[in-house]
């Protein structure tokens, strides 16, 4: 199935200036968002606390909800209603955490129903400690730091055959982030600060390719994590699987688009590499934008009806395709050209 026509020749590269402009502006707002909030909004996944979900039979007052916590010395920091309004349910999150868990639901069911005078469905409970809960804040940023040292080695090693330069480039410094976290740096200016690090050393050793995937994928990584923070949305370990899959979904299509430019600088050698790159954006175009449509069919699917479980999760999934589709065209192609302005 052709959605584009053959032939067709749309500017992209000609656009890029206002691409470039359009995603600086996007990740100045998401940066600027998470240092005024100090990171996303962590959930009990990682800040750790305590997450009760309760359905009431009529509806309730929260103000009396929090009066029946308050007696069990459940503080809350924060009461939301969970899914539709007929439904009656709500979230109930507290920084509170008890080794309690043997009759913690009935207390909880019991002290809810003499505070409101509604019967009470205690739907669960999550408790998850503090320390855990950064030991899992720290194990995600890790995995996804490693996630983007192998997509380095693959990339360099399929369109450049650089397999063991950026073998042990990755190598060198996952040991050397490994070595760090050690001696009890704080991992996020650690994965911050090899991230940077990491991106002076492709320049380097010029893993073009590589870069223009990293760079993208950094790209659609930072919007999704700035619009959750921006929209007030937890970020907990399904959100930190959805960024995974976008990594995976984003670099299958920037793999794309770099196969067909890889031929087609075989094929049109003697044309500018500006020419090669938006023939090339055509030409794959009608599969990119099939491939995001029918993925985008099933996430608003489950965005819509999936319920208040995966409501985020799809959400993130939802941004993290439309932007990864955009990041392929106009963040990783483009950056081929900034190779060639550099050589001469």
């Amino acid at each position: 199935m052709q959605l584009i026509k053959p032939g067709i020749n749309i500017d992209f590269i000609g656009k890029r200036k206002i691409a470039f402009s359009l995603s600086a502006l996007m990740l100045l707002i998401s940066i600027g968002s998470l240092l005024v909030h100090k990171g996303p909004r962590y959930g009990i996944d990682f800040a750790g606390g305590t997450l009760v979900q309760v359905k009431f039979t009529a509806p309730v007052n929260i103000d009396h909800i929090e009066d029946g916590l308050a007696k069990m010395g459940m503080t809350a920091s924060s009461i939301q209603q969970f899914g539709h309004t007929d439904d009656n349910e709500y979230l109930i999150r507290t920084d509170v955490t008890t080794s309690a868990m043997e009759g913690l639901s009935e207390t909880i069911e019991t002290q809810l129903k003499e505070s409101t005078g509604v019967p009470v469905e205690i739907r669960r409970v999550e408790m998850v400690g503090p320390q855990v809960g950064k030991d899992l804040r720290e194990k995600a940023l890790f995995a996804m730091f490693y996630a983007l040292l192998f997509i380095t080695v693959y990339i360099s090693g399929r369109f450049e055959l650089k397999w063991a330069k950026s073998g042990v480039v990755a190598a060198v410094l996952m040991a050397a982030v490994y070595l760090l976290s050690i001696f009890d740096v704080s991992v996020p200016f650690l994965m911050l600060a090899a991230l940077i690090v990491s991106l002076v050393i492709f320049w380097f050793f010029e893993f073009k390719y590589a870069m223009g995937a990293i760079v993208a994928l950094i790209h659609d990584v930072t919007i999704t994590v700035g619009l959750f923070s921006i929209f007030g949305k937890e970020f907990t370990l399904p959100i930190v699987a959805a960024l995974l899959t976008i990594i995976g979904y984003s670099l299958n299509d920037t793999i794309i688009v770099f196969d067909r430019i890889r031929e087609n600088l075989r094929k049109y050698h003697r044309e500018s590499m500006a020419t090669i790159l938006n023939k090339s954006v055509n030409e794959t175009l009608s599969r990119t934008i099939l491939t995001s449509m029918t993925t985008l069919v099933v996430v608003l699917a489950l965005f819509v009806l999936g319920g208040g479980i995966i409501h985020d999760f799809s959400f993130a999934l939802l941004i993290g395709i439309l932007v990864g589709t955009y990041s392929s065209v106009y963040v990783a192609s483009p950056i081929l050209l900034a190779w060639q302005a550099r050589r001469k």
